[in-house]
């Protein structure tokens, strides 16, 4: 069995790299969400959810069960040790049910397998087991204007988000290819992935 080609997928808060990968799912790729896994790891039963209640407290749970994100993320932000703390409980379970899905889709044959890992640039480890870093980039402009319409968010808090992210040029200076999506429409965007398709692998034309 012919091993998959690895892809690892980052950008910036607000550059389109979720749209990106669901583009690239079109011309055959697996891809694997680093995000969704935590999401479903702390969600009401989740995995994470014992360890988090024992080390943070009820206060930073909602009333379904849930991990209270916008209060994590404010401790995050203000406490080093909290972000640890809370990195330390749920990276772990991540990367064993990111393996697990990758193991998964490479007996079911996919050519490509897309790792959409936010924090790519920021890990000591992924550049390393991934054979080609696409970056999606945009100005910093445009990714406040775009979180703050999605999310509703004061740019202050939208670029408090960005300042512990990793800067725009390190992301650039890690990759192999980039994307960049400002000022293009969806139809622009699939045009990039799918003149990008054939190095990573996959189907110059869309499934569908």
């Amino acid at each position: 069995m012919q091993a998959p080609f690895y892809v690892g997928l980052t950008g910036g808060i607000g550059s389109g790299k979720s749209t990106v990968a669901a583009l690239l799912a079109q011309h055959g790729a697996f891809v694997i969400d680093a995000d969704a896994i935590a999401r479903q790891l702390t969600a009401p039963g989740g995995a994470a959810m014992a360890a988090i209640v024992q080390c943070f407290g009820a206060d930073f749970i909602t009333a379904e069960g849930a991990l209270d994100r916008d209060r994590m993320r404010a401790l995050a932000y203000t406490d080093r040790s909290a972000k640890q703390q809370l990195e330390a409980i749920i990276h772990p379970l991540v990367a064993e049910e990111t393996w697990h899905q990758a193991s998964a889709a490479q007996v079911a044959g996919h050519p490509c397998l897309v790792f959409d890992v936010p924090l790519l640039v920021e890990s000591a480890t992924w550049r390393q087991k991934v054979d080609h870093v696409l970056v999606v980039d945009c100005l910093p402009e445009t990714q406040i204007v775009r979180v703050m319409a999605r999310n509703t968010l004061e740019p202050a808090a939208v670029e408090a988000i960005m300042a512990h992210q990793s800067s725009r040029q390190s992301r650039l200076k890690a990759a192999d290819s980039v994307i960049f999506n400002d000022g293009l429409t969806l139809h622009d965007l699939s045009l990039e992935v799918a003149a990008l398709a054939p190095r990573l692998q996959l189907s110059l034309h869309p499934e569908t």
